[in-house]
């Protein structure tokens, strides 16, 4: 049995992982550590809260004392890190809390995976590290890393410290970097969600600029399939990119969501452009698919939909959220309710 702390399991991603493994594997107990800030929902895994292979902890990456407690008294040997604040738009808002979760909160973990000698440490990281493409090209392992926000930036240097764990300490770090993820239980202030959301309620549907933005989609269940292959067999010391290929421009997804919705898109309206707006990220996923043998189960126009449905069906889980901050969030961002 692999004893295997996972932060910030309550997240989106996160979540989707923990219901993974805990549906389909016996040899597994996670230990889920998530602070539980506005993006991680209990309710995304309430079903399994007497499982015997699940156990939650209310906390902080960032509280050493609690860290150091969970890896001795759950004899941790595994991690994955999940937890971060992830959101661009809001670490423009303030940016101080990415780098104390995303940089510190790391530190935190890295130092505590050294002194209980873990097995394996997997830090999920982003494609944003790399920073922005133009019209064409494809970011690998070795595109040097150039990015653009504080959030991209938190993330980048935590990964940075991760490797220079590994070469310092030997620390048996690996490295993934993803493109943007959709799917189930995301919170309502990234893009596919939030258009949905919105065209349920005939609210307008903010885009930013000309809505042109360029991102390279993958389902999270593929993306969390990706990730348990690396935590199994990933070479230590390496960087796994992570993508399926799909890419879509902004104002293209938003008009499918109107258009599976059947709502006109006269609810579209372009706002400011947020600063910084990286144009185009795009991945190249060769390094996993040959050396790992994954690939990307999911088509987007088939997972868009059954995404789509899921918010349809799954009206209470939303409507829980929004509310109080995240209205405040929302009127500072986009200037209106």
């Amino acid at each position: 049995m692999k004893n295997i702390l996972v932060t910030g399991g309550c997240g989106f991603i996160g979540s989707n992982f923990i219901r993974t493994i805990l549906q389909e594997r016996d040899d597994i107990h996670i230990i889920n550590l998530d602070k539980l800030t506005y993006a991680g929902n209990p309710a995304n895994l309430r079903e399994f809260e007497f499982d015997p292979y699940y156990t939650f902890v209310k906390g902080d990456i960032c509280n050493a004392e609690l860290v150091d407690f969970i890896f001795y008294h759950y004899k941790i040997k595994y991690v994955i890190n999940f937890a971060a604040e992830s959101h661009v738009d809001r670490s423009i808002l303030g940016s101080q809390i990415f780098y104390q979760t995303n940089v510190l909160g790391t530190n935190v973990l890295l130092e505590a995976a050294r002194r209980y000698e873990v097995e394996k440490f997997l830090q999920v990281s982003t494609d944003e590290v790399y920073g922005s493409l133009g019209e064409t090209g494809l970011f690998t392992e070795q595109t040097p890393l150039s990015p653009n926000s504080p959030y991209s930036s938190s993330k980048a240097g935590a990964d940075l410290m991760a490797l220079a764990f590994y070469h310092t300490y030997g620390l048996p770090v690996v490295i993934t970097r993803c493109s943007n993820n959709y799917g189930p239980y995301q919170f309502p202030e990234k893009l596919i969600p939030l258009m949905t959301i919105n065209a349920l309620n005939n609210k307008k549907l903010p885009v930013y600029g000309d809505g042109l933005n360029v991102r390279d989609w993958i389902y999270v269940i593929d993306h969390n399939k990706a990730i348990e292959l690396v935590f199994e067999k990933g070479k230590v010391g390496e960087v796994y990119n992570i993508g399926a290929s799909q890419e879509m421009k902004n104002i293209d997804i938003v008009k499918l969501i109107l258009k599976y919705l059947g709502k006109d898109e006269s609810l579209i309206e372009y706002v400011k452009d947020r600063p910084g707006h990286d144009r185009r990220y795009a991945i190249d996923s060769t390094k996993i698919q040959t050396e790992l043998g994954w690939k990307p189960q999911y088509k987007f126009e088939d997972a868009i939909k059954e995404t789509i449905q899921w918010y349809i069906n799954n009206k209470t889980w939303w409507q829980n959220i929004i509310n109080g901050d995240y209205l405040k969030y929302y009127e500072e961002q986009y200037g209106q309710k």
